[in-house]
């Protein structure tokens, strides 16, 4: 769909090329796959795209979603597995709160811009902030 909208746009071949190549690699799909194309704009969108999964935001997408899968927030006897395939990765049924293990706190390192791991960082201290209340809470500790 996005080459028959690029070419009635009547875009040159390589222009269309590096569009579907930023679509193909802008997603985490686990975090284990080669990355065979690199461009500026690639690392831009895909800096871009991690950041929404970081932070406060990041947070609320991650239990909406949970919630959404009918997973559980959390079970201490479930560890996160982060040597998962893409097939694993797509198909896993763990607690969201293994989801923070699994892709978000690994984030900050994979960010390809200057601004992005800036960002990055600050986002990351913040969900790490999170989980230390959640498990103060979950443990009534506070």
């Amino acid at each position: 769909m996005a080459r028959a909208f690029l070419e009635e746009q009547e875009l040159a071949e390589d222009v269309i090329l590096h569009v579907e190549h930023i679509i193909k690699y802008i997603s985490f799909k686990g975090g284990h796959q080669d990355q065979s194309f690199k461009s500026k704009e690639l690392d831009i969108i895909q800096d871009a795209d991690r950041l929404d999964a970081l932070g406060a935001i990041g947070i609320a997408r991650t239990f909406n979603y949970g919630g959404f899968k009918n997973r559980a927030i959390y079970n201490p006897e479930i560890k996160p597995d982060l040597n998962m395939t893409v097939e694993q990765y797509k198909k896993s049924t763990a607690p969201t709160i293994n989801h923070f293990y699994e892709k978000l706190l690994i984030l900050k390192d994979r960010m390809n811009t200057s601004t992005g791991k800036q960002l990055a960082q600050e986002r990351h201290d913040y969900m790490e902030g999170f989980l230390n209340q959640f498990y103060a809470e979950w443990n009534g500790e506070a």
